[in-house]
């Protein structure tokens, strides 16, 4: 059975069993569509919420990160983890004790403004469109491979199967779809990776054989990749080389980004109790490490066989002589198919300017003794692997390992699942924005519950219609994408949240001034060196370091934004009237633990 033949079956039965649970659980009623009708267990919620926050960022480009730049991308891996463990312990407990259905509508009541309100659904459009880019980003690369057709065409074949399954769905019908979904993300990342760990290392479980010695007496892995980047003339693997200062920014970003991202925060809003919430946290990180733990060994040792297919000689650490692979071998070599498969994507490419019949692979660019002789030598014209596309890393692993046909067809299957679960969280989040805050929050408190489930509906298929075009241009890789909307979601609703739930004197005058400033600040900061997001190429200035105010890349900035945010809402509510009495008495009442098994009622 060919291996196209093999994806087609399984993304076609994964794609039915997610149409099928989507038109079993339906949504027919808004407490339905909004939140499952709270009716959702701390285990399965859990497990939803583990699929909602592991998307094609997580799945697909974290790995991918890590396997070119290193130890300086842990940073993904540790503000993801640690902004998950503030959400649990910080907001989502007391949200749901709240007890409302959007992220906007707790800033509208607690700030007894509408204006309030409205500003937080601007905020969460930006931050959840922004978001959504990058899941599409990663639908467009997996379809692009797998199904074999343009970036464009697979991302409109996903832009219409979350139209169908959401759509129709909605919140009850995501949450059991993203149960079947984490199931099979799981299994897809896990499955190849153990296959990969004992083929190179004999070790069972990744983990540890990210840190064993390499198959018949070779050294340890790591020592042995840093050993091969460095003798290409890349930055060492294990070293660091980034700005201490936007590391550390960058990892806060992520951390306080991640516990204000809406599409998250309203996963707690389903189960029945409020003790209920901090148990599906618990659950939710469990799920969320089986994936986490893995994905440093996934993106080590496809760099590694990345390495080893261009210079075989790495594999047995044999001395640096010519990085090169044979074009003959890559038309001709089952063991290079994988090449071919993905210069048909254009997310990998090759390009031999000195024409010898050799596709060099080395950094042009570096101060490497050795590698300048053999540059001299062999009248290299600098590196002729041109393109390799950071997203295709995890997908391409098992092909360049030369599993079998049904591991990397699951691993497409996975791809998808983890771009798709997201992306349908985020289109609810945006929905139900626009449905429920904007619509009958603000222009028609009088609309029927029939008439707030259609705008629902149609606000989602909007949005869907918008990101899917936007996903055409995207500004970056898929976890550049959505390290963005993470700075976005640091600089705007986090701030909001914290200070909604743990101050009673901040107002609503002080909160509307601080998303305010928050939001603006961190869009103009990106907008300067990114451009994207009015019209793509008008950046101010190069997205460069050197560029960088105080050495603070655009993806950090949201730090930045949140202090701005705080200390805005600060000056601004001690300068003016102490909010009303019930709303203080509001505030004490979401804290306090009396009545922890039930949410408050208002």
């Amino acid at each position: 059975m060919s291996q196209f033949t093999l994806n087609l079956i399984f993304i076609g039965l994964s794609f039915a069993l997610y149409i099928g649970i989507a038109i079993w659980a339906r949504a027919g009623s808004t407490a339905e569509f909004y939140a499952a009708n709270r009716g959702v267990g701390p285990v399965m919620n859990g497990m939803a919420t583990a699929a909602d926050w592991m998307s094609a960022a997580s799945f697909i480009s974290m790995a991918g990160l890590i396997a070119f730049t290193g130890y300086d991308n842990s940073t993904f891996l540790m503000g993801w983890t640690g902004g998950y463990v503030l959400l649990a312990m910080l907001l989502a407990p007391y949200l749901r004790k709240f007890g409302k259905f959007t992220v906007p509508e707790f800033i509208g009541d607690r700030f007894y403004s509408q204006t309030a309100r409205i500003i937080g659904v601007i905020c969460l459009l930006i931050i959840s469109i922004t978001y959504v880019i990058g899941q599409m980003t990663g639908v467009g690369v997996t379809f692009s491979r797998y199904l074999e057709v343009s970036n464009s065409t697979g991302l409109w074949i996903g832009a219409g199967l979350v139209f169908v399954y959401a759509v129709l769905g909605g919140m009850k019908g995501i949450t059991y779809t993203q149960v079947a979904q984490y199931i099979v993300l799981i299994i897809a990342y896990t499955i190849p990776a153990v296959f990969i760990a004992m083929q190179l290392t004999g070790h069972v479980l990744p983990q540890t054989g990210l840190f064993g010695s390499l198959n018949e007496g070779g050294g340890k892995f790591l020592a042995t990749l840093d050993q091969v980047v460095t003798d290409l003339g890349f930055k060492s693997y294990t070293g660091h080389h980034k700005s201490t200062l936007d590391m550390v920014l960058f990892t806060l970003a992520l951390m306080i980004g991640t516990a204000g991202l809406p599409h998250v925060i309203i996963r707690f809003f389903t189960v029945p109790k409020v003790s209920d919430a901090r148990k599906s946290a618990g659950w939710a990180l469990v799920f969320i490490a089986l994936l986490y733990t893995v994905a440093p060994a996934v993106g080590s040792m496809s760099r590694f066989n990345l390495t080893a297919t261009m210079w075989p000689g790495a594999e047995s650490g044999q001395t640096f002589s010519q990085p090169a692979v044979s074009l003959d071998a890559i038309e001709n070599d089952p063991e290079k198919a994988w090449m071919r498969n993905w210069q048909v994507t254009g997310l990998l490419n090759w390009e031999d300017k000195n024409g010898d019949g050799m596709i060099q692979y080395y950094n042009d660019g570096a101060e490497n003794e050795a590698l300048s002789a053999v540059i001299a030598e062999q009248n290299l014209q600098g590196n002729e692997l041109t393109t390799v596309n950071n997203d295709i890393m995890v997908l391409a692993n098992p092909e360049i390992a030369n599993l079998p046909g049904w591991v990397i067809a699951i691993v497409a299957a996975g791809g998808l699942a983890a771009a798709l679960s997201t992306a349908a969280g985020l289109l609810l989040a945006i929905s139900g924005a626009v449905s429920h805050d904007l619509v009958k929050g603000a222009i028609n408190p009088n609309i029927s519950e029939k008439g707030e489930l259609l705008a629902a509906r149609i606000s989602m298929a909007v949005s869907i219609l918008v990101a899917t075009m936007l996903g055409l241009n995207p500004p970056g890789f898929a976890a550049q994408t959505v390290a963005l909307a993470f700075g976005l979601a640091a600089s705007s609703i986090f701030p909001v949240l914290m200070m909604g739930i743990f101050s009673k004197r901040i107002n609503k005058q002080g909160a509307i001034a601080g998303m305010l400033a928050g939001i603006l600040s961190t869009l103009l900061y990106i907008f300067t060196y990114k451009g994207w997001f009015f019209i793509a190429g008008t950046n101010m200035l190069e997205d460069t370091a050197a560029n960088w105010v105080f050495g603070i890349s655009p993806a950090s900035f949201g730090v930045i934004g949140a202090l701005i945010n705080f200390g805005v809402a600060y000056v601004v509510s001690n300068a003016t009237e102490e909010p009303p009495l019930e709303v203080q008495e509001l505030v004490d009442s979401i804290r306090v633990p009396r009545g922890a098994g039930d949410a408050v009622s208002h």
